[in-house]
């Protein structure tokens, strides 16, 4: 297994290179605060370079037949299976997330890449019956050309690869700005793409000022859509960029997941999908559970048992053995779990386990219960983005789907009951883009993966994930 921690290039042109300057900017391991390499710096000119290389890759990858692209991009999914040990220890290094966990992030990558190749085969277009003699008319479906995809830190393959395999599946360029914090792991990424024998300038892989690559790019008339994945307020002004350029836009944004335990809900089951579900990868997920509304006459069994299963969580350094949380991404998730616990407690909120920082080394913060939380407290209303969960009771079913509701987010949702009755309401009621009942998430890429209201909008998974990378077009044929 690969043991050194490398420094990570841009991928221009099929080839890995410096920035020009030269200029890098410092990789640090969140679990012992050490800088442990660096990442190049995209200046103008390089995005220049990117942008002039990725129009032609574009014109050559679009008449690669389906079948080609295919097979190419299940060889990217084998080399990501061989490699899976080396990129992990990479992934671990530079994001704190357990290695189990990395793995598990590199294997589902490449079955995502295996099920978006399948679907180069299914891009159908189709003959509409003519309404004359001697003619035809026909829909075609087509690449809508070269792609600029902006990804964060928490999945640094697996938000990469959702939208770089749809890219490639529909014979579309794909210019990927992968973050500054979580370098190293996409690189390895793109780097299976490309010993797989997808053609130089296909692919480009950059780093350096967010907002100046994005207003770049996005201005560019070579990039004919957007995808992000990241912050609602962020996604919000990327759209708006590429609403002035009339831009096609995916966009899957923040979440606050609420957590419906109704009163006929198994607590056992409940408690130990929602410890796992709650605290993976320290909570830093989009559709982590983070709302926890349970029926009062079992809200205390509940609390106790997911206390119980909480505290049993090993906390350590993500490359040492039996890790099962590791330290958050940066000090900023520190600085956030901090303040969203004092504000919680000062408004009446309970501390059942955790609440604090772990050591003064590393990012560490202990996985965290509050009870008692009221509506007003920051952590119902913002996202925390971390390892603390917030519970408060409900009496009525219309009661807790009204607080599911309330705010403006609605990417992910839990259900946890013994009614299809209640399943069927859940399912009808609840606004969200993605519902989980009795289980904690799983993410398969053949399901739909997107949410609504200001979580976004479009899908990341399913064979819908495929359309906004493609153009429609209407072909009428008379013969002369």
């Amino acid at each position: 297994m690969q043991t050194i921690y490398p420094d990570t290039q841009l991928f221009i042109a099929g080839n890995w290179v410096d920035g020009t300057g030269g200029r890098t900017i410092p990789v640090f391991n969140p679990a012992t605060d050490a800088q442990v390499g660096r990442v190049a710096y995209a200046t103008p000119e390089d995005l220049d370079r990117v942008l002039a290389s990725a129009e032609e890759g574009f014109q050559v990858w679009r008449r690669v037949p389906a079948v080609e692209r295919a097979a190419i991009l299940r060889r990217a999914a084998s080399l990501l299976r061989e490699r899976v040990e080396s990129i992990a220890y990479v992934m671990t290094v530079e994001q704190g997330k357990p290695l189990s966990e990395s793995r598990i992030e590199i294997l589902a990558g490449a079955d995502i890449i295996d099920w978006f190749a399948g679907e180069s085969q299914r891009v159908y277009g189709r003959v509409i019956p003519p309404r004359a003699a001697m003619s035809q008319q026909l829909v075609l479906k087509q690449p809508i050309g070269v792609v600029a995809a902006f990804t964060p830190w928490n999945f640094p393959i697996n938000q990469i690869v959702r939208k770089l395999s749809a890219a490639l599946t529909t014979g579309c360029a794909c210019i990927v700005k992968a973050p500054e914090e979580t370098p190293a792991s996409p690189a390895e990424l793109i780097r299976a793409f490309s010993d797989s024998g997808v053609p130089a300038g296909v692919i480009s892989l950059v780093f350096g000022d967010p907002a100046q690559i994005s207003e770049h790019l996005i201005a560019s008339p070579v990039v004919r859509k957007i995808t992000f994945t990241g912050s609602t307020p962020v996604g919000k002004h990327l759209a708006s960029l590429a609403g002035r350029y009339m831009k096609r836009v995916t966009m899957e944004l923040g979440g606050h997941a609420p957590v419906i335990v109704a009163e006929d809900a198994n607590v056992e089951t409940a408690a130990e999908a929602l410890t796992a579900g709650k605290f993976r990868n320290a909570g830093q997920v989009c559709i982590s559970p983070t709302r926890f509304l349970v029926h009062n006459s079992i809200r205390s069994a509940f609390t106790k048992a997911f206390v119980k299963r909480t505290e049993k969580l090993r906390i350590s350094d993500g490359l040492l053995d039996g890790a099962q949380m590791g330290a958050l991404a940066n000090d900023r998730r520190l600085e956030a779990m901090s303040r969203l616990v004092t504000d919680a407690v000062q408004r009446g909120a309970s501390i059942e386990t955790g609440g604090e920082r772990l050591g003064q080394t590393g990012n560490f913060f202990r996985p965290t219960v509050l009870a008692d939380v009221p509506v007003a407290a920051d952590l119902f209303n913002h996202e925390p983005f971390g390892p603390v969960a917030a519970i408060r009771g409900f009496d009525s079913l219309d009661e807790a789907v009204r607080e599911a509701n309330r705010l403006p987010f609605g990417l992910a949702a839990y259900g946890f009951t013994g009614s299809i009755g209640i399943c069927r309401r859940l399912s009808e009621e609840v606004e969200a883009g993605m519902l989980w009942v009795n289980q904690p998430a799983v993410a398969y890429p053949e399901l739909p993966f997107g949410g609504m209201k200001d979580s976004g909008f479009g899908s990341e998974g399913g064979p819908e994930a495929l359309e906004p990378y493609l153009l429609t077009k209407s072909v009428a044929i008379r013969d002369a």
